[in-house]
């Protein structure tokens, strides 16, 4: 009798154990997963900002066409890169794609900067400077969303790798998610935006 119940305690102590790390890891699962719709949040607002730039520009642009098809393309892109990875964050095929369509976006809004820096008159145009103020102001809050959302996935593949949390991570497919990161290092930096 009392070997039943030392083993009927240790059932319960076990059982409890996988409960407990199960439940730390949705936690961990969706709090990265809300970190994410963080930055999904400012790249819907840097998605909106773009065709209005774009317009702003055109006017002054007429010899620039290729410039800003190439940056209206890239937002399309990233939109739906971006569609894909909010519907499953953790997905790391979903992150890569997201992460190559910003590196491209990233990259044709440094062009079309650099071509706005060679039309004095665009410069000057108040709805073009408070269009880039806000451009710059959405890509300091999508590199802060994105630390966030680095250090939640982090807490995340590290609580599923500890044991006997990959126990369970393993039982119920806890995958490691991705990490939001920047491949090239010129794409690390955002568009420079200035028209001063």
């Amino acid at each position: 009798m009392p070997v039943l119940i030392v083993l009927l305690v240790a059932l319960v102590v076990v059982v409890l154990g996988f409960i407990s790390v199960y439940n730390r890891l949705v936690s961990l699962r969706n709090r990265f997963k809300n970190a994410f719709a963080q930055i999904d949040v400012q790249l819907k607002r840097r998605y909106d900002l773009i065709p209005n730039l774009v317009e702003t520009a055109k006017g002054y642009l007429k010899h620039e066409r290729e410039t800003l098809e190439e940056v209206i393309k890239a937002r399309n892109q990233a939109q739906t890169a971006d569609t894909r990875a909010a519907a499953n964050p953790g997905d790391p095929a979903a992150m890569k794609g997201l992460m190559g369509a910003e590196a491209t976006l990233t990259g044709s809004l440094g062009r079309l900067f650099a071509v706005v820096e060679r039309y004095p008159d665009l410069k000057a145009d108040q709805n073009m400077r408070q269009l880039s103020e806000e451009l710059t102001s959405t890509e300091n809050k999508v590199a802060f969303a994105r630390q966030s959302y680095n250090d939640a996935v982090m807490a995340y593949n590290t609580g599923r790798e500890k044991f006997p949390n990959v126990v369970v991570a393993n039982m119920f497919n806890f995958g490691a998610a991705q990490l939001f990161e920047i491949e090239q290092p010129a794409e690390r930096e955002a568009p420079k935006v200035s028209f001063t």
